[in-house]
This record gives structure tokens, sequence and C-alpha cells, in this order.
């Protein structure tokens, strides 16, 4: 079932598109902390996102923006602005279509579906992993925190990918070394250390303190807090 995410700010309009988006079989959010539309994103995991111009805090080039840097997720603006630099600003951002207000609610789902179908028919989604502001898109593997980008080796995204999939659980030495080097024989231990010391410099370099926990003589952690 696709999941949509609704980023606009008039509780009446937003409302009206998820109840209408759900008769057609379809789930849907609203975002509700308009500060923190990218951690909502990455929480939701959707296949489709509607997004206002203005809204709160940031407007929505903003938003469409930092959603660029971390997935190619399919992105609808739905807005009154819609003359044609506002219309080319979006596109150029990376946005795949453009609807002003006040439109036909059923226009809007036949845009959603062909979108829908034109993205997911002929690829997979590919989901963005979340943890303190931190985004791990695991279609290009790369690593973002803010404005910056971590660049990672193949082993230090691997060791990511398995810690933040299994967010809140202890990974033990041992499955991290088989999801690194994918083999039974010998490795030694020390490899691994190595790897994730290398990893948690970069992250502290780019201010991500105690991003990985180590539980002696179990293993590693990314806490849920």
């Amino acid at each position: 079932m696709y999941r949509v995410l609704i980023i606009e700010d008039d509780p009446g309009i937003a409302l009206a598109v998820r109840d209408r988006i759900v008769s057609w079989g379809m789930q849907a959010r609203c975002i509700v902390d308009f500060r923190n539309v990218l951690s909502e994103f990455a929480a939701y995991e959707p296949h489709l996102v509607l997004l206002d111009l203005a809204l709160p805090f940031m407007n929505g080039y903003h938003w469409c923006s930092e959603i660029r840097k971390v997935s190619r997720v399919p992105i609808i603006f739905v807005s009154s602005a819609a003359d044609n630099m506002n219309i080319v600003m979006a596109m150029n951002l990376g946005a795949d279509d453009y609807i002003a207000k006040p439109f036909d609610g059923e226009v809007l789902i036949a845009k959603m579906q062909a979108l829908l179908r034109r993205t997911y028919d002929f690829s997979e989604s590919n989901p963005v992993l979340e943890h303190r502001g931190a985004m791990l898109n695991t279609g290009d593997g790369s690593f973002y925190y803010g404005e910056e980008k971590i660049p990672l080796s193949k082993n230090e995204y691997r060791i990511l990918l398995v810690l933040m999939k299994q967010k809140g659980k202890v990974v033990s030495r041992e499955k991290l070394m088989e999801a690194l080097w994918q083999t039974d024989e010998f490795v030694d231990e020390n490899a691994l250390t190595v790897n994730v010391g290398r990893l948690r410099k970069k992250l502290e370099k780019a201010g991500l303190d105690h991003f990985i926990e180590t539980k002696f003589g179990q293993g590693y952690l990314i806490s849920q807090e």
C-alpha cells in the first residue's frame, strides 16, 4: 500500500486531501511539526510527497531541496503560487509535478496515481534511515548530517546500515563481521575494531558524538534515544 506524506499547513486542506487519498486505498499522513519535516519524512518513508510552497518556518523550496539530498521520492507541489517562475523553480529543485490551488480532487488523485505507477512499476523504493537528524540513503549509500555529506567507505556504510536497521538493539560483533565480509572464513576481529573506530571519528568530526555505543562483551548499539 502506497504511503503519501502531506506537507500542508492549512488543516482543512490537509485533512481533506488525506481523507480523499485514504478513500482510494492508500495511506496518508499530515506533517505535524513543521520545524522537523525531514525527520517525519524519514520516519514515515513515504512513496510520494505532496508539498505546499508557503509553510511555517521554512518554505517548500527548502524542504524539497532537503528531501532531494537524501531521496528520489516523487514530489508534487500543491500551491496557489502557480506562476511560471515558481513552477520553474520547483522543477529545478527536483519536483516532479506542480498543481495549482484550488484544485480538483479527482485530478490530484489521477496525477498521483500516474506518478506512482511511473516510479514504482519499474523500480523499488529506496528508504532513508534516520537517527538524530542523520540520514542514510540505502538507495545510493549517501550519508548526510545537516548540510554536510559524510563520505563513507564500503565497510563503514555496511556497519551503519546494519546498526541503523537494528536501532535500539545490540548487534554482536559476529553479526557485523558477517555483514561486512559475508564469509565463513576466519577474519581478524581487529579489522572490525579498526573500521568502527574510523567511522566513529568521521561521525564525531561532523558533530555526532556517541552515535555508536559499545556494549562490552556484547557488541555495538545505536540507541533509540
